[in-house]
């Protein structure tokens, strides 16, 4: 089931420490036929807990923090880019052409955020506007295998009873939902101790980040906020767009760098690396000398952790995909809506939960490499999350069930605005791609209304916030969430002014900010700070 426990034995964790956990529970977030609620739990309950644990080892602490996960704040940032205004301007999240379209037989969804993605559709599919009698005309496999081979993004609905048939599903059902290895013998890793106030278990922890859109970025995020230094790198030919670096830009820099061109700067920073972490199509890196072998190879001790879309292995391991695109294939749209029309989930939570479980992957391959040494690499693909979430089973078996909610469909025909919604029901954003050019509940309940209904003040240490988890886990009521203000903040910034998501990961005197906002694309130098 997608708990806490099931999530912390994925990444390898030590299973009493669950226990550490407190959960607010509040009414009315992240509502879904599928447990999304709980997998957001579980995830940034791990991630939370695997920082804790490596802070108190580093800063010498006689038992690990306790960690406190707070429903508001977990839907709040599974939803971030709704909430980012920047200079009091709504973000864009989805193109014109990146939505639903009926076909002969049913529905595809495609994705065309990214302008090279928009040739290749119209490149199949013909002008602009005459994009819905071309879909009509055409199956939904038709189109998914065409775009496909030009190189654009699309997928046909599929029942979950259709993906279970496919080859792809049975080769993710395969798989343990984090891929974890020892890749080598390298000495056991020295950190330097920290201190306590505030707890950064990350703190001097140099990461290389080689992400796109959300997965893989919402995971370096995550690491930056714990202390670490993280330096995004994206090929100048293949700008992100503006709105989704804002957006999960907090806490690094950002530079660009040729590594056709440039190598020698790339080998500089892999010199003093201690993560590396890719979300590219599988594979496509390899070329450029940066399998997790031939890094480990060069930076003896490196922790590779690498995302992607549908696993690197099957059928579809080479190809791109979306967290959106995902959630069509799997029979996430039809569980949450229906054949007829399909719908989404109530935030991008593949992408989220999977950001949040690589970070957690990354920083227990920290902890381990204490005692044990070894370059390590972990993995992890949205379309093994989305079996995590649909199956209601253990983190490493399949299964089947799942959780009553609310259900949530999509007019899959109008689904063309920027937000990517319909009415009130919202949609599936634009997620995370794998791609060469660009890139993919512990405890009693206690009645205790109100219990920490606000996160702590900006740029404080978290500390009476988690002290409720200290005692040993458990879950504590909260007020109902209804409206996401108690989870937001306002920063200047190079952009403007900023109003973000404060993140989710919570525990006892550790941070409850980023310790900068984000700046320029690509304008940083390509080099440590």
């Amino acid at each position: 089931m997608t708990s806490i426990e099931s999530a912390w034995s994925a990444v390898g964790g030590d299973g009493a420490l669950p226990g550490r956990v407190t959960w607010v529970a509040r009414e009315g977030v992240l509502r879904a036929r599928l447990p999304v609620r709980e997998l957001g739990r579980a995830c940034v309950g791990a991630a939370a807990l695997a920082g804790a644990e490596l802070g108190a080892r580093r800063a010498g602490l006689g038992e690990v923090p306790g960690v406190r996960v707070d429903d508001g704040a977990v839907a709040t940032a599974f939803t971030s880019e709704r909430h980012l205004l920047i200079n009091g301007r709504a973000p864009v999240n989805f193109a014109p052409m990146s939505r639903f379209w009926r076909t002969a037989d049913g529905w595809v969804r495609t994705h065309a955020n990214y302008p090279h993605h928009r040739e290749r559709l119209l490149k199949v599919l013909g002008r602009a506007d005459h994009l819905e009698a071309a879909f009509a005309e055409r199956s939904a496999l038709e189109v998914e295998e065409a775009v496909y081979a030009a190189g654009g993004l699309a997928v046909a609905l599929r029942t979950p009873e259709e993906w279970a048939a496919h080859a792809q599903a049975a080769a993710i059902a395969e798989r343990p939902l984090v891929e974890r290895a020892r890749i080598d013998t390298a000495p056991a890793r020295v950190l330097a101790p920290i201190d306590a106030t505030p707890l950064l278990p990350a703190a001097g922890l140099r990461v290389l980040d080689l992400t796109r859109v959300i997965a893989g970025p919402v995971a370096t995020r995550t690491l930056a906020l714990l202390g670490a230094d993280v330096l995004r790198v994206d090929p100048p030919h293949h700008p992100e767009l503006p709105d989704q670096h804002a957006d999960t830009g907090f806490g690094k820099r950002s530079a660009v760098l040729d590594l056709r061109a440039d190598r020698r700067a790339f080998e500089e920073l892999l010199a003093s690396a201690d993560v590396v972490v890719t979300g590219y199509r599988p594979g496509s890196l390899d070329r450029f000398g940066l399998s997790p072998e031939a890094l480990a190879e060069r930076r003896p001790g490196v922790v590779v952790a690498q995302v992607s879309a549908w696993g690197a292995y099957g059928p579809w391991g080479g190809r791109r995909g979306f967290d959106s695109l995902v959630q069509v294939a799997t029979g996430i749209a039809v569980t949450e809506g229906s054949r007829e029309r399909p719908g989404t989930l109530p935030a991008q939570a593949l992408d989220h939960g999977t950001g949040c479980l690589l970070a957690a992957a990354v920083l227990r391959a920290l902890s381990e490499q204490y005692d044990e040494g070894g370059s390590r690499v972990v993995r992890l693909a949205l379309a093994r999350t989305a079996l995590w979430l649909t199956s209601g089973s253990a983190a490493g078996e399949a299964g089947t069930g799942s959780e009553a909610g609310t259900a949530r469909e999509t007019d899959a025909g109008s689904e063309v605005g920027a937000g990517g919604a319909a009415g009130a029901t919202g949609a599936a954003g634009a997620t995370s791609e794998a791609d060469a050019g660009s890139t993919a509940g512990a405890g009693g309940e206690v009645g205790a209304a109100g219990a920490a209904d606000t996160p702590a003040e900006a740029g404080t240490t978290d500390t009476a916030g988690a002290a409720g988890a200290v005692g040993g886990g458990g879950e504590v009521g909260g007020a109902a969430y209804e409206a996401p203000d108690p989870w937001l903040a306002e920063s200047d910034s190079a952009l403007g002014r900023l109003r973000y998501a404060l993140p989710p990961v919570s525990f006892a005197g550790g941070p409850v900010d980023w310790a900068r906002p984000p700046g320029v694309w690509g304008a940083d130098s390509a080099r440590w700070a």
